[in-house]
Order: C-alpha cells, then structure tokens, then sequence
C-alpha cells in the first residue's frame, strides 16, 4: 500500500486576484482589499504589486495610503470569496478525487496514488501552480505524509531562513539567549548552511517519505498553526524552529503550554492522525433573476420576489425539504452585494409563507445606484411535515386548525420575527417540578411546539416572583395583623393558606437551606396581594419572607 501523500494548495493573494481578473487595472497598479475592523478599515489581502511597495496585510488603511499614495482598494465581499474557493475545488478535483476547501484560501488534497499520472510529485506540484497562474492565481504548494506538514511547506518552505519570525513581536531577550541563537543560526547572517537545510534544496515544498523530521526542522514554529500568543510565549524561551521542540520533553511543554502545542506537533510528524475530510456536497435550493434593467423601488422587488419564490418553493417541495432561515441577496450595479435574511417559525415550502417575512425586510436593502440581479436561497432547510390528504367529512376540520393552531401562530411568530428576530420571541413551557421559581422554562418559541396538557395548579401562583425578601413580623407560622415589608407597614386584611412546600432533597440550593415553607396569600389593607411564607427552619433560621406579588 503506498504512503500517503497531501498536498496543501495556498493562494495567499485571493481576495485581490479574485477582483483583479475582473478589473482592468495595470499590472504594476498597487491594489488592495479591504476589511471592517471595528472602527477602522484595514488590508485584508493584497496583490504582488502591493506587496512589493512595502504594505502588508492588517495595516491601517490610512497607514497603507501614508506609503502609497496610488494604492487602490475595494471592500472584501466574503461570501463572493468563499464561492470563488468553492469553484477552485472543483478545479483542483482533476489532480485528486479526494480534495477538501481549508477556509478562507486553500485547498488540501489527498494525493496518494496520483502522482504518477502527472510525471512525479514535482511535475504535479509545477502543473497545479502553472494552472493556477493561468487562472491570474498566486499559488503555494507543500507536499508531504500529514496535514500538518503540508500546510506548514506551503506557507513557509523556500522562503528564507530569516524572513519569518515564527510570530516573534519580542526584539529584546536575555544576552545569552542572543549569543545561543547567533551560533545556533549562524547561517541567516551568510555563513554555509548545515546539511540538515540543504538536503531538500531541490524540492524544498516536499517532504520526502520518512524524513519529514528534517524538513520540518528549519521551519518556524508558526508553521505548526499556533495562536500568536503560544509561538510569541515560544519565542521568549528561544524556541523559535520546530527543531527547538521535537526535542523538548513533551510533558513540560503540555504543562506551560496546554496540550494544543503537543497535539499540533505529532499532527505534523504524524504521531497523530489528521484526515482529510472532504465535506459532502449539500444540495444548495437557490433560483436567481437577472434584470434587464437596474431597478431601486421597493415596488420592483415586490414583484421579482414574486417570480423567486414559487421558484424556490418548487424546488424544496420536489426534494420534500422546508425552508427554515432564507437569504435574499441584490447585486448592484457597481459590484456591491446588499444581503437580508428571514427566518420561519416552522420549515414550509408555502410561496405565501415565504414570501411574507423577506417583504417586511426588503426597504434594509440599500439599492445604490440600481440593482440587477436578485438571487434568494434558502441557506437551511428541514424535512417537511407529512401531510395527510383528508376526506370530505375531514376537509373543513383540518383547515380550521391548520388555520387557527398552526399557519396563524406560525406566521405570526415569523412576521414579528422579521422585526425583532426570532430569538427574541420565547414561550413557557412547564417543569415537573413543585419549587415554585422552577415550574416554568423559557424556550424560544420557532424552535419549540405548544406544550400539551400543561394543567393549573390547584393553588394559583403570583403574576410576579422575586427571590425571597424578609419580612418583619412575630416569629410564629400564622400571619401577624401587622408586619412590615420594604420598609412599609402593612396591615392585614385577609390571608388564605398554608400550602407547604418541601425542598427538594436531592439539590443544594442556597435559597431552599431554610427548610419546609408554608405559602400564605395574604390581603392587605392598602389593597396589596403578596405571597408570603413562613420557614421553618433547617440550615437557616426560621422567618416570614415574601415571594411575589399577584395582580
């Protein structure tokens, strides 16, 4: 059986090639693309004309524009990437039938038992990034037996030995840390390489069969795919290659620096298995309308929408599916995407159903200067309810309470959940409990049905409920005709009770340790309905409290 092999592709300038095959811009124009940052625009990906006049990727915008005055700039459109990646899956399944995405930009294949068809895992790799350049992609390669390995020679093989700094922010260390490091790297300065760099100088993204170790070694120790804090906290200690650790003791670095650091390292060794999991294709339901004309009033998507839905409806009835959350995206003229999204209390495949919530959202969408297509998908879907076809005598029955019981509190959940969100509409259901602040949970009410047979307690409990306040009255179980509550006297009028109420045995709450209480409604003469107990004493020393208040 041959030894695996994976092959990490990178495109470590996406984002900015992606609109450069688009735009018709020189090649030597320096091009960016931006991202928002809380209250600041920075660089998220830049071409190779960017990069050569000295900016990099997180800088401030102004910052970018302080160096290069004719940099040119666009705003980042994640989901258009992310399609774009998905596209070049596709286009990367010609080398392996076994290919994964690695979100935001790249792509890892299992090639084992591939690479003879392309000549050799060199002439595999030199095709992938001929191809890639025809397609105006920048493309980093790495070849070896593990995930890990391979991620780490795409991004960091073949550079020099110096140029990365392993995610060092640290340019002050201990003086005989800094003696150490020069002998152990004299290299960087000019001096002959050891042998250990130079073995791989004719392939240095592969990693050869059984020598990964060697490879692995003159890499930084970013390339294990650590936490900036981790390889900084590394760098301290002078641990700034992946040959400094494979010959640490593994216990001492899980104990510093948690087990992640030691899980990551045998990934890359192999110790520890990785696969590579290609995620199945989903079946996308999603129809769109090109416009012959830009359109901006909110009357004209009222009536595309009309065309989009029984579309779209079509398609998830065929398929038996229900739309649970919907996506409805404009593309403007100039290049923009406007984006709303509803959701359903229930999956339906109804167009009126659908078409009700997105119709109440269209006046968030920002038309600029004309919109000219319109693309709406239904980004999570569930399996439709059954439905059962009724005879004459059932007819009448089965719409009233679709009508009354289901379609109108679903569709009213929906509607208002267009306006507020859906999280924020909750519904009670009841507890099988007797403590009386635990006989309701709070549920989200799209994602949860009516509860059945919730039956009224035989002692009707208080409209509101607080934890329990002290009352100041005489130390007996009978309610006192005068008592005083937050700060007020109150007088008695009328009092009905006891209902006791035990704790429940098997918990330790805090409010509970006061043992056995019995429950009083008590009147009083201003006109007050409180619920009072009186505790008997356990934990906690016996007392009169109030627990709410009735309307």
């Amino acid at each position: 059986m041959p030894e695996r092999r994976i092959l990490s592709i990178w495109f470590p300038r996406l984002g900015a090639e992606r609109l450069l095959r688009r735009l018709d811009l020189p090649d030597d124009a320096p091009f960016a693309v931006l991202h928002e940052t809380g209250q600041m625009q920075a660089l998220c990906s830049l071409s190779a004309a960017a990069e050569g006049a000295g900016l990099r990727v997180g800088q401030p915008l102004r910052d970018a524009h302080a160096i290069c005055a004719g940099l040119l700039t666009r705003v980042q459109n994640p989901q258009a990437e992310a399609a774009f990646l998905e596209a070049l899956l596709r286009w990367a399944g010609k080398f392996s039938p076994w290919v994964a995405v690695e979100p935001p930009d790249a792509l890892m294949l299992d090639v084992t038992g591939c690479a003879h068809l392309f000549g050799g895992e060199e002439s595999l790799i030199a095709q992938v990034i001929a191809e890639a350049g025809d397609l105006g992609l920048s493309a980093r390669c790495g070849m070896a037996g593990t995930v890990g390995a391979a991620w780490a020679l795409a991004r960091y093989a073949g550079t020099a030995p110096g140029a990365a700094r392993s995610g060092d922010a640290i340019d002050q260390e201990a003086r005989a840390t800094r003696a150490r490091a020069a002998k152990r790297r004299h290299w960087e300065r000019g001096g002959a390489a050891p042998a250990a760099l130079t073995a791989g100088a004719i392939a240095p993204c592969i990693a050869p069969p059984g020598r990964a170790h060697g490879v692995l070694s003159p890499l930084p120790v970013a390339a294990l795919r650590l936490e900036p804090e981790t390889a900084e906290a590394l760098a301290r200690l002078g641990l700034r290659r992946i040959g400094d650790l494979l010959g640490q003791p593994r216990a001492p670095l899980a104990r510093r620096f948690g087990r992640g650091l030691v899980h990551r390292l045998d990934q890359a060794i192999g110790a520890a298995p990785e696969p590579v999991s290609p995620a199945r294709a989903a079946p996308r339901f999603a129809t769109r309308l090109t416009l012959p004309e830009p359109i901006g009033l909110v009357s004209d998507m009222l009536a595309a929408l009309d065309l989009l839905v029984p579309r779209l409806c079509a398609l998830l009835s065929a398929q038996g599916q229900g739309a649970r959350q919907l996506r409805l995206q404009a593309f403007r003229c100039d290049g923009q995407v406007s984006v709303i999204a509803a959701g359903l209390a229930r999956p339906s495949d109804a167009p009126n159903r659908i078409r009700a919530p997105l119709a109440m959202k269209l006046e968030q969408i920002d038309a600029g200067f004309g919109i000219d297509m319109l693309r709406l998908e239904a980004t999570q879907v569930e399996p439709a309810e059954p439905r059962d076809q009724p005879g004459h005598s059932e007819t009448g029955t089965t719409v009233c309470e679709r009508l009354v019981q289901e379609t109108g509190l679903e569709d009213l959940i929906a509607r208002i959940g267009a306006r507020t969100g859906l999280e924020a509409i909750t519904r009670r259901h009841p507890v099988s409990t007797h403590i009386p602040e635990k006989t309701a949970q709070v549920l989200a009410a799209a994602w949860s049905e009516p509860a059945a047979g919730w039956s009224r307690p035989v002692n009707p409990r208080p409209l509101l409920m607080w934890r329990p306040e002290p009352v100041q009255a005489p130390d007996a179980p009978h309610p006192a005709a005068r008592f005083r509550w937050r700060g007020r006297d109150h007088d008695l009028a009328e009092a009905r009770g006891p209902e006791r109420i035990s704790p429940e045995w098997w918990l330790d709450e805090p409010d509970w340790r006061s043992g056995q209480r019995d429950y009083w409604q008590v009147l009083t003469t201003r006109g007050d309905r409180l619920w009072l107990y009186y505790a008997h004493g356990a934990a906690l020393g016996a007392g009169w409290f109030c627990h709410g208040s009735f309307a």
